[in-house]
């Protein structure tokens, strides 16, 4: 009985130290130049193939076409028509990566054929040092209909807008 009271009291002893050892390290900062920067050129990384005219309508241009839209309207960058005058280029690029071929009998495909998973890269360059700072994916949901594909389509860009701006914009 001694022996077990010796080993709770022990426990409770050291159970705090265990529990901060154990807690998650704080947020690091972002880049300064992430944060500071203003002037934005955007780039133009294009699309996989097989990605238009069907599932999306348009063309391979309609990503940055949308991204650039969305920026000049948010204002929270200046857009640059060159490079030399930004301090950041933002490229954006739609990719599409095979999905699984093989799945849980829910949509699994015949024979090993994948579909593919349709997602925006946009990655963030410091101008001046050509280094990234920080990269940005926001995929696409799968439809089966034209305007639903459009849609999700858009609802990805504006995605990858607000997932820019969660990060740029300080915390009040």
């Amino acid at each position: 009985m001694k022996q077990l009271r010796l080993f709770l009291l022990l426990s409770l002893a050291l159970l705090p130290g265990a529990l901060q050892a154990q807690q998650l390290p704080g947020k690091a900062p972002f880049p300064t130049p992430l944060v500071a920067g203003k002037k934005v050129f955007v780039s133009n990384a294009g699309a996989d193939s097989g990605l238009f005219p069907h599932p999306f309508s348009g063309d391979t241009a309609r990503a940055y076409n949308e991204l650039y839209a969305a920026l000049a309207s948010d204002k929270t960058f200046s857009l640059t028509s060159s490079p030399a005058e930004a301090d950041l280029v933002f490229e954006i690029q739609l990719m599409a990566p095979k999905g699984p071929a093989f799945g849980d009998n829910q949509g699994a495909k015949v024979k090993g054929a994948a579909d593919p998973l349709p997602m925006f890269r946009l990655v963030v360059y410091d101008r001046p040092t050509h280094y990234i700072l920080w990269t940005f994916t926001e995929s696409v949901d799968v439809a089966y209909l034209q305007k639903t594909h459009d849609r999700n389509f858009d609802d990805g860009i504006a995605a990858l807008v607000n997932d820019l701006k969660t990060v740029v914009t300080p915390a009040p």
